[in-house]
């Protein structure tokens, strides 16, 4: 028996863990005591480690489609076959005939973090599509307005605020998002047991409500609205502060008075002004707000307001407030400014603009089955399954037959990739080292940690890294890994305030460590970093050796304030109050004398998923069935729906049958449906997945139904009826 080290890949939380390996098998896995940042936090999810590893409904070699059934072959035929579809269809129909989505595992592995995007741009195309734009693109975008990159997202500092004020995020079971704390139900209980507040607002009385101060309930898809409500009395009260841009912010609020918007969100005029006055007189005091804000109607206007409420309220970039974090492998220091964009291009069919270098998911099947000019006829997947994750989903899984060509990079047989005529399967995590490029940006304490492989690959596997560089390779015709280092060290020679100014690029290439031009990249990454050995100028500092050195990690501290070189704006200042934001003001307003009534769906985190692929572990799927719609006990005993019975939820777009859960932790006038669901359909290999099957909530939700300004998808706040089926 041996013991490896390894970063949990299931969710944002990157809990360490500490696998038992017996005879060449990861045999359990439990929480790492001596991990720098989650110090033994595991929940169900990591605990399952070992059977994602060998799960028997894993592809464990690639796969080409033969007739109506699927035939293992070796790598290089796999690779040809693949290089003959894209080679092909671009020569046909050009480079805009090509597409590609990128799903949100790609995030939780370091193939995804160096390769995804580079593989987007060598297909030469604008038909870039991902699960952001189901999940967090508003985030992206509020902060691209404001600060100048999309990627600058500030995160509550956990650990030291007074006052935490959350809205449509529930951690304590999803583990978090855009929001990197493992244990996050211990740092609320912190926050509590120090004298500090938490409040949440959520439609339902999830178990981070049941952990806080005040619940509130809100009626799904307003939150705008109750934080202008904030806003407004920030300003009337003489309680903000008066930061460049906030008299243009204070017009826009003179028309969402508490009053006024109490009628449309449901939380009482008092209440908001309370909100308003505690956040103004904490110590310190973060708003926090998640993917319930986002897959709603006004999801970018609700992510800018978070921002704009923690500005003005004297939070940001404080110690105690919402801060941005410094993951190792980015520079410190000023940023060129350049700005953000939106809508370089747009679609072919819906004219939707583009938004952070891509469009939005659900008009993927509108390229698809609309011919034309650069209609998509070949498509490529990496760690996505847009048919259960997005709406019109069930749409997209009719049209995606009609491929010249689609290859998918999944170690799954799922209900996307059954359509693939060819499938690529990425090792096992255990096998497969570890370094977390997207999350080091969203962790509430900067930390350092990498995990090698726990098991060396068994014959016939090939590193996710390699897979991903070889279809570079195949649709660029270049190396994926030479130009990124060159460019990387040519612009870190020519700076004047580098640690390598001057220096001869091609020596400091070969001082580059690591078995692997993945490993070498992410060297150089870290040696370049804000806290890196700058090839030796810093001797103390990171390298891939030194991460290698610390098993359980390097802790960094706690988070600084980086303001102004976080910033990317043209001026070099906060743009508080940007003008498409302005402009969509307008349409905020218009809706305030709307009439809210009847059901409206919501969707809900739960704590042993997070994504399709986890309902075909065992452990994860024990006890009683959870694809159950909530729904109040007044709205039950109106439609006639009893506990435990079924139920057939009905949208413009769809019906689903499914159980019915009576609960009074969900607000009257709000049903809600996990996501996720839907499996066994014909094609698939998902055994205990097909035994758990649900339902899947996107065949209610509008593909036409989209926040402007993102592109992100409205998931939230569904007009539904119910009845007894």
């Amino acid at each position: 028996m041996t013991t490896a080290y390894r970063i949990c890949p299931f969710c944002e939380a990157t809990c360490g863990l500490e696998l038992t390996i017996i005879d060449g098998r990861v045999t359990g896995a439990r929480g790492d005591r001596d991990d720098v940042f989650s110090h033994g936090f595991i929940c169900p999810k990591g605990a399952t480690f070992d059977e994602l590893e060998d799960d028997p409904d894993r592809l464990r070699a690639p796969v080409v489609r033969a007739g109506d059934g699927w035939r293992e072959v070796g790598w290089d035929e796999a690779f040809a076959a693949v290089e003959r579809g894209l080679t092909g269809v671009a020569a046909r129909h050009g480079r805009q005939a090509l597409a590609i989505y990128l799903g949100n595992p790609n995030v939780h592995t370091l193939a995804g973090g160096l390769y995804s995007s580079g593989l987007a741009k060598a297909l030469g195309t604008t038909n870039i599509y991902s699960a952001s734009t189901v999940d967090q693109m508003p985030k992206h975008v509020s902060s691209g307005l404001l600060f100048g990159d999309p990627m600058a997202i500030p995160v509550p500092d956990l650990d030291r605020t007074a006052y935490l004020l959350m809205l449509g995020a529930n951690p304590v079971e999803s583990g978090g998002s855009l929001c990197t704390a493992p244990d996050f139900p211990g740092k609320l209980k912190a926050l509590r047991k120090r004298g500090g507040t938490l409040v949440v607002v959520d439609p339902r009385r999830t178990r981070t409500a049941r952990l806080a101060d005040r619940h509130l309930g809100i009626r799904p898809g307003t939150d705008a609205y109750l934080l202008f409500g904030v806003v407004h009395t920030l300003f009337t009260e003489g309680l903000a502060a008066r930061p460049e841009g906030a008299d243009d912010v204070e017009r826009l609020s003179a028309g969402f008075a508490p009053e006024r918007v109490a009628e449309v969100c449901g939380v009482a005029a008092p209440e908001i002004r309370r909100l308003a006055r505690e956040l103004a007189a904490a110590p310190s005091a973060a708003v926090y707000a998640r993917i319930g804000t986002s897959t709603a109607e006004f999801g970018t206007l609700t992510s800018w307001l978070v921002d704009v409420v923690n500005i003005l309220t004297g939070n940001l970039d404080r110690p105690g407030g919402a801060m941005f974090p410094l993951a190792p492998h980015r520079p410190a220091g000023p940023r060129p400014r350049r700005g953000f964009r939106l809508g370089r291009w747009h679609s072919r069919v819906r004219g939707l603009p583009e938004v952070n270098g891509e469009l939005p998911a659900t008009t993927l099947v509108d390229e698809i089955a609309t011919p034309g000019e650069g209609q998509v006829r070949a498509l490529v997947t990496v760690a996505g399954n847009p048919v259960l994750s997005t709406p019109g989903g069930d749409r997209l899984g009719e049209v995606l037959g009609d491929l010249e060509f689609m290859v998918s990079v999944d170690p799954y047989l799922n209900e996307t990739t059954r359509h693939a005529h060819v499938i690529l399967p990425p090792p096992p995590p255990g096998r497969s080292g570890h370094y977390d490029i997207a999350f080091g940006d969203l962790a509430v304490r900067n930390t350092a940690r990498y995990s090698p492989p726990a098991l060396p690959l068994r014959d016939g596997e090939l590193d996710e890294c390699v897979i991903l560089a070889r279809l570079t390779r195949i649709a660029s015709g270049q190396d994926a890994d030479e130009p990124v280092m060159a460019r990387l060290l040519g612009a870190a020679t020519a700076d004047p305030a580098s640690p390598v100014h001057g220096k001869d690029p091609a020596d400091l290439l070969g001082r580059l460590t690591g078995e692997t031009p993945a490993l070498r990249r992410l060297d150089l990454m870290l040696r370049l970093g804000a806290y890196g050995d700058g090839f030796g100028a810093n001797p103390s500092g990171l390298s891939l050796e030194a991460l290698l050195d610390a098993p359980h990690g390097i802790d960094l501290g706690p988070l600084r304030s980086r303001l102004p070189d976080v910033l990317r704006t043209p001026s070099g200042r906060i743009e508080l109050c940007p003008p498409p934001i302005a402009e969509d003001v307008t349409r905020l307003s218009a809706g305030i004398e709307e009439r809210r009534t009847g059901l409206v769906l919501i969707g809900r985190r739960q704590l042993r998923s997070n994504n399709s692929w986890m309902h075909n572990l065992p452990g994860l799927v024990r006890g009683s069935n959870r694809c159950t719609l909530q729904i109040h006990p007044e709205d039950a005993d109106r439609l006639g729906l009893a506990h435990a019975g079924t139920g057939e939820v009905i949208s413009e777009n769809g019906s689903v049958e499914v159980e019915i859960e009576v609960t009074d932790e969900i607000m009257p006038g709000v049903v809600s449906l996990p996501h996720g669901w839907g499996h066994g359909r014909p094609g698939t290999r998902a055994s205990v997945a097909a035994s758990h099957a649900g339902v899947s909530a996107n065949t209610l939700t509008d593909p036409r139904a989209l926040d402007p300004l993102s592109g992100n998808a409205v998931l939230n706040g569904i007009p539904v009826r119910v009845r007894p089926a």
